[in-house]
């Protein structure tokens, strides 16, 4: 396939996915306090983030393209995903501020802090994915 169609059919999928785990971690915060189930979501979240560009570069590279190629597929999925979740993150922050009991304004996820992390993060799972592809094929 080609990567534009790699990177955006693998980074709807994994948009999708992490909403649906966003959405699921939504409607159970106020019913358990226990770290159980905010463990087994950062687990879920974390497979997630390394398995699905993983599985783009995986593709990009079964097709001949090199690990620059296959880079470069895995960080525009991450992108996708990372957009996907801030674009949630709204809604988290509210609900967990409304669990905690804070009133009041709530820190903005789009100040330049946590978009640097978060650009910074998309490179290193990128990174972690592409070198996974790569030892798998």
């Amino acid at each position: 396939m080609n990567s534009l169609v790699d990177i955006v059919l693998f980074g709807v999928v994994g948009a999708v996915m992490l909403a649906a785990l966003l959405g699921l971690m939504l409607l159970t915060t106020g019913r358990s306090q226990g770290r159980g189930l905010r463990t087994v979501f950062g687990i879920a979240s974390t497979v997630l983030l390394i398995a699905v560009p993983a599985l783009a570069a995986a593709e990009a590279l079964g097709s001949g393209q090199g690990f620059a190629a296959a880079l470069a597929t895995a960080f525009g999925v991450e992108l996708i995903i990372f957009a996907a979740n801030m674009a949630l993150m709204p809604a988290v922050l509210r609900r967990a501020a409304a669990a905690q009991g804070v009133t009041g304004p709530l820190p903005s996820p789009f100040s330049p802090i946590p978009l640097i992390g978060g650009l910074v993060s998309c490179v290193l799972l990128a990174l972690v994915g592409t070198g996974i592809a790569a030892l798998v094929s």
